[in-house]
């Protein structure tokens, strides 16, 4: 792997144009047009983090590789969160409820929808191995309930929060779960997500990068994710206002951060799956899924009991029976280990629904 290979210039200069625009906020910069250009240059510090997070991946190896992916992600995510919740106050409580119940929504009938319709499409049936999806499956329905629907039914505090021992005590067995799901995928069960023909391109042989690469890599990493954190608080009130604009209710923030973060995850599993290789597709949706969910969980509930933000984590009975169908219908797609485009259709469907009534309750 050539230095050229592992740092693109335009990755190289995403932290660069990011903190520059940063500058340009402390100057006194500000309009309709230079926060398109603070969204932009957000997106593409997104991207360029989750680059740099998959050099230094690449040099860790298996199964901590995978973690630090995660983990680059769910700092992001995090970040984004906490940012606009220290921003709205109280009434941004359910900000990471929505944005966590929105990343679980765009993955299961958003990101997974498009590649069973693409490679259905080009491929008419796909097949991979049923064994890790079930896998992953059985893991993000369990996360999901405890944190998203069990909240609404506690009577130590009324829903939709927990007192402060179920959140510690949830948010330790979100993390057990999420490492547990790891181990078996990176260590004792690789096989299950391993599929003939999957990952042959140039980049699975490819010798990892020098110390040397991954410690730079390591710092632009940390680069983009300081620029992420500081251009979602100037971005702040310029996506609540649009989320005004368009008549939609303030938990629409959350999609837009889900949609934000998972962005560069997104295209890779849709790109995947148009290559013939369905398997990485599911893996790369499914622990994105995990990940979003058994991580930021415990993240936002660690800042929630030492700042004292509150934290509601209940969906209400709309989003309740949407996500119930979406988990139901995935098990049922996914559950055979052969799918066409009649299963990325009816997820599709699901997602556009979702969105309908997130902006449209």
């Amino acid at each position: 792997m050539t230095k050229t290979s592992l740092f693109p210039r335009w990755t190289v200069a995403a932290p660069v144009v990011a903190w520059a625009l940063l500058a340009g906020v402390l100057l006194g910069l500000g309009g309709s047009v230079y926060a398109a250009v603070l969204m932009a240059g957000l997106l593409w510090s997104v991207f360029a983090g989750v680059h740099h997070a998959e050099v230094v991946a690449h040099r860790v190896g298996e199964p901590f590789g995978s973690l630090v992916l995660a983990v680059a992600v769910t700092i992001i995510e995090v970040a984004l969160i906490v940012s606009l919740m220290v921003a709205g106050g109280p009434e941004a409580s359910g900000l990471a409820r929505d944005t966590v119940f929105a990343a679980v929504m765009i993955i299961l009938n958003a990101i997974v929808g498009l590649c069973l319709l693409e490679g259905g499409v080009l491929h008419k049936e796909q097949v991979f191995r049923a064994d890790g999806v079930r896998a992953a499956l059985t893991t993000l329905v369990a996360i999901s309930v405890l944190t998203l629907i069990l909240p609404n039914y506690t009577t130590s505090v009324p829903g939709p929060v927990y007192s402060k021992a179920q959140l510690v005590f949830i948010a330790i067995v979100s993390a057990i779960l999420y490492g547990t799901f790891l181990l078996v995928q990176n260590v004792r069960h690789r096989c299950y997500f391993l599929a003939e023909g999957d990952g042959a391109g140039d980049d699975v042989h490819a010798a990892p990068p020098s110390t040397r690469g991954a410690f730079f890599a390591a710092g632009l990493l940390l680069g983009c994710l300081g620029a992420v954190v500081l251009l979602a608080k100037a971005l702040a009130p310029t996506l609540e206002a649009v989320t005004e604009a368009i008549g939609a209710p303030t938990s629409f923030v959350g999609v837009i951060i889900a949609a934000i973060v998972l962005l560069p995850e997104g295209t890779a599993a849709v790109r995947a799956a148009h290559c013939n290789r369905l398997q990485t597709s599911l893996n790369l949706a499914l622990g994105s899924a995990l990940a979003s969910i058994g991580l930021t969980i415990p993240a936002v509930a660690l800042v929630s009991l030492v700042t004292g933000m509150p934290l509601s984590l209940g969906i209400d009975m709309k989003a309740t029976v949407l996500f119930i169908l979406s988990l139901f219908v995935s098990v049922l797609s996914l559950g055979t280990g052969r799918t066409t485009i009649l299963q990325g259709a009816v997820l599709l469907v699901i997602f556009g629904v979702y969105v309908l009534t997130a902006i449209v309750p």
